[in-house]
């Protein structure tokens, strides 16, 4: 079994000077939030919480502000330090990690982008994205080869000889991502990245960063209070209330089969059709044999809704989904679409108790 690139094990940080105390009693007397707060006048951020992050897979965190989403993310590399739980990145534990050793980690392995993006204003864009290097010892002109050449992958690569003030918020932000990958990291955490930008540019910037992520394929840790931005980005989803996690799955799973109340109002708003793919649309009852029929129109497994039925227009024939070695898993089939769309139409709510 492949070890996760990133795994947090029953993670707790709770700020106050009697942490200690409080996680005792939340465990002896199952305090709550308040509880916590008025007991010991400390906070609890993150509560127990557990999940693993697959190899060049796109993790979203999303919650509203205050949920622990930004304090979760900023333990993957140490910039806190849990109250109990341990965090292991490609299977080792940080919290057993040297200062030297973390360092390291932090300049070679991982890669943060926060929200605002903190550039230095006194070096010009090409040796602000160098800048991880030359902290590195690496030769000046080797990193500003890289710096160029990671600039002209976020698209910006005329823009190296201007200064920070010269450029739009949109471009700053381009510009932390850049310098984020000039180190060649394995992982990615981004915490909010294009949430104070306007909507256009922010649209813009979320799809320029999923036409890298599908080239790069780097494990990434997305933090948003954004759901639209989530089921955009992420291959999974995790919503988080008050310091927990309510729900881990697919943006499908999440949209389409909420596990509580809370994500029900949170994804009530979410059209689902746009989320149905064809592996998810397959008509059980064509056998696997008129799917394999030679003629039929083939869609892959992740073709949308849309594909779906602007093929089905033209042909009565069930539409072979393939996976991505060819090999036929199913049809999708006007039946299918139909009662796909009937299903979509209906808003979710969570599974009883």
């Amino acid at each position: 079994m492949l070890t996760p690139a990133i795994e947090c094990r029953d993670v707790w940080k709770i700020f106050g000077e009697r942490a200690s105390e409080a996680l005792a009693a939340i465990g002896r007397d199952n305090l709550t939030r308040g509880d916590a707060q008025q007991r010991f006048d400390c906070v609890i951020a993150v509560a127990g919480v557990s999940f693993a992050v697959r190899h060049g897979e796109i993790f979203c965190v999303m919650g509203l502000s205050g949920s622990g989403k930004s304090t979760l993310v900023r333990h993957v590399n140490r910039l806190i330090e849990p109250t109990a739980g341990q965090i292991l990145v490609g299977g080792e534990d940080i919290g057993a990690k040297s200062a030297a050793e973390l360092r390291r980690l932090r300049s070679e392995k991982i890669g943060m982008v926060f929200q605002h993006v903190a550039l230095f204003p006194h070096r010009t864009v090409r040796d602000n994205v160098a800048f991880g290097l030359e902290v590195r010892g690496r030769s000046k002109a080797s990193r500003l080869e890289v710096a160029q050449a990671k600039l002209d992958l976020v698209q910006l690569g005329a823009w190296g000889d201007r200064y920070p003030h010269e450029l739009s918020g949109g471009m700053q932000q381009r510009v932390g991502l850049a310098r984020a990958l000039a180190a060649d990291p394995e992982i990615l955490l981004m915490d909010e990245p294009f949430s104070a930008l306007d909507p256009v540019i922010r649209r813009e910037l979320q799809e320029e960063f999923a036409r890298l992520a599908a080239v790069m394929r780097k494990t990434t840790l997305f933090i948003t209070h954004d759901l639209d931005e989530a089921i955009f980005l992420g291959d999974r989803i995790a919503v988080m209330k008050d310091g927990r996690f309510s729900q881990i799955g697919t943006p499908e799973e999440i949209v389409m089969s909420p596990a509580d109340d809370y994500v029900a109002n949170f994804v009530r708003g979410v059209s689902r059709l746009k989320l149905l793919k064809a592996a998810s649309l397959i008509d059980t009852t064509v056998p696997i044999e008129r799917a394999d029929a030679s003629g039929r129109p083939q869609v892959a497994e992740t073709a949308t809704m849309a594909e779906l039925i602007a093929i089905a227009v033209g042909t009565d024939a069930p539409i072979v989904v393939v996976a991505s070695d060819g090999r036929p898993t199913g049809a999708v089939t006007r039946r299918s679409l139909l009662l796909a769309l009937q299903a979509a139409r209906t808003v979710p709510t969570a599974e009883p108790a």
